[in-house]
Order: C-alpha cells, then structure tokens, then sequence
C-alpha cells in the first residue's frame, strides 16, 4: 500500500510555519497513524524512526539522527491557525500548536509525538473535504515551501487551478514570515519560482503561476497546473531501466534494500542484512523481480532518470 497524506482542509489551508525536517517529521507522523491503524488522539504517542527518515527522504543516517533531534527542540513551540464556522454560523479564528508532546530517545534514535487536541479531528475527520497524496510526491523536495505549495494546489486537483491568492495570505499559506522576503524581488527567488521549479521537478505535476496587479504592486497570484502523464509502455520504463542497471548498482542498492522496512516481508528467517543484500542482488538479475522491487528502488535512491 502506497504511504498516503490525509489532511483536512482546514489545515491545508492554515497558516504556519514550519521547516523542512519539521513538516517531514509531521508527515512521516501521519503516514504512520494510518499505516498502523492505531489511528492519531490526544493521548497515545505516535513513534517515528530516523531509519523511516532516512529511507523516505534518501538522507545519511547521521544526518537523519541529527535533523530529528534538532526539530525536536523547535517544534513544539510551533504555532498554526486556521478558521472554522461554529455552530451558530460565525467564524472562528483558532490557534493552537502542534503538539502537545514531544520527546527524542537518542539510544533508539527515535521520535515520540502527541499531537495537539485541535489538530487530532483535522487529521483524522475525513467524512468532509479532504486532500489525499502520496508522501512520496514530496520526498525529494528540498524546500519547505515547495512542500507548502505542492499541498496547497493539490486542494484544487478536481479544478487544476486556484482563485486568486491575496499576497499577504499566500506569504502565511507558504510560510514566509513578515519580516522575511520584503522585496518582491527576494520573494520570487528565493520562496515562489524555487518553490515551482521544485515542484515541476519533483511531483507528478506541472504548475505556472499568474501574478495579479493592482497599479504597478503585485496584489496576488493565481496558479495553474495539469497532471503530468505517466508513462505505461514497459519498454520504455522498467525494462529500460533493467537493462542499464550495472552489477556494481545492483549490489549497492541491495545492499540499501535489505534495510529498508518496506523489504521486510521479503526476508527469510534469522538471515543477517548481508545474506539478505546477496539475495536480493539475484532477485534483481531477474525482469519480472525487478519490475515488482522497482517502487523499493526508488524509495532508496535508484536514478530512474
């Protein structure tokens, strides 16, 4: 089953400010509710491993170990704030964190979250208006607001387009404090056009982006994007990429794939990452064996450019 993000809307559309290992990290925490079938409350901790870093997002284990300590120290102090219509019809503007609890146990180099009450039901209500999209659309996105945008459009998928973005309000969706990126022109450069570069890239569509003027000062933007075509001809893909993988590839990325969680249910017995590695490289000599670990490849790094 493919690692799915749900998100109520609300909270795609909330206001905040996060990082990149930080959104990661909170991501990394939802696929793992779902992919438990414990399910996200307010009380029982959520446990993300670095190895579940590393594999995901393609980092050094090192790396990994650092970046998840490190977030742990900023995170619960990270604020976000969205709207909802209460039952009398008017508008409340809520602010909470994001979690309510937050620890790092260095010997096992894991993380352990609670999230906050008021974001538990924005997580988990899906009876209403909801995003879905696979958490690895974002796994090689190095900006976090490439992160941001890339949810954001997907909100508007039935449409391929959004409405007009006020300035200001896209600044907050994105997170781009206000003392940050005054200039229209630092803001392109280093928040939008790297944000949408990255996404084109990166994910499964392709956006341009409208900018809307009141006088001469940029009041807005409005974005468009379609759904990038997806190649079905296995000789033009997987069997392509079968052909050009070396003995040297096959041997390092079974070596990557005998780690992999994912892998588990392809091991044997008590045999060690090593005797696992050596089975897997002849798994891979073999086209039908490589089609079906061609998904686990990518998830460790495999070029299939």
């Amino acid at each position: 089953m493919r690692d799915l993000v749900v998100k109520d809307n609300a909270l795609i559309n909330a206001s905040y400010n996060l990082d990149l290992v930080e959104q990661r990290l909170i991501l990394l925490a939802i696929v793992e509710a779902r992919g438990s079938g414990r399910g996200i409350n307010a009380n029982d901790p959520l446990e993300v491993h670095a190895e579940s870093y590393v594999n995901q997002f393609n980092v050094a284990r090192q790396t990994a170990y650092q970046a998840l300590k490190d977030a742990c120290k900023d995170l619960f102090a990270r604020q976000f704030s969205y709207q909802e219509v209460n039952k009398r019809g008017n508008i409340e503007n809520v602010l909470s964190r994001w979690v309510s609890e937050i620890r790092y146990i260095d010997d096992e180099a894991t993380v352990k979250l609670i999230f906050a009450p008021a974001i538990v039901p924005l997580i988990t209500r899906l009876e209403e208006q909801f995003t879905k999209y696979e958490l690895q659309q974002i796994s090689d996105l190095s900006s976090a607001y490439a992160v941001r945008l890339y949810e954001l459009l997907i909100a508007w998928r039935s449409t391929g387009q959004t409405p007009v973005i006020e300035l200001a309000e896209f600044r907050q969706k994105i997170g781009v404090l206000d003392d940050e990126y005054t200039r229209m022109g630092n803001f392109k450069d280093r928040v939008l056009n790297l944000a949408i570069a990255q996404v084109n890239e990166h994910t499964d569509i392709n956006v341009k982006c409208e900018q809307h003027k009141k006088g001469r000062n940029i009041s807005g933007f409005s974005f468009t994007f379609k759904q990038k075509k997806v190649l079905t001809s296995k000789s033009s893909t997987s069997l392509e990429l079968f052909s050009k993988m070396t003995d040297a590839q096959r041997h390092l990325f079974a070596n990557k794939l005998s780690e992999l969680p994912d892998m588990n249910k392809y091991s044997q017995g008590t045999e060690s990452y090593t005797q696992f590695a050596v089975r897997i490289a002849e798994m891979l000599q073999h086209k039908e064996r490589f089609e079906e670990l061609l998904p686990y490849l990518r998830k460790v790094g495999f070029n299939t450019k």
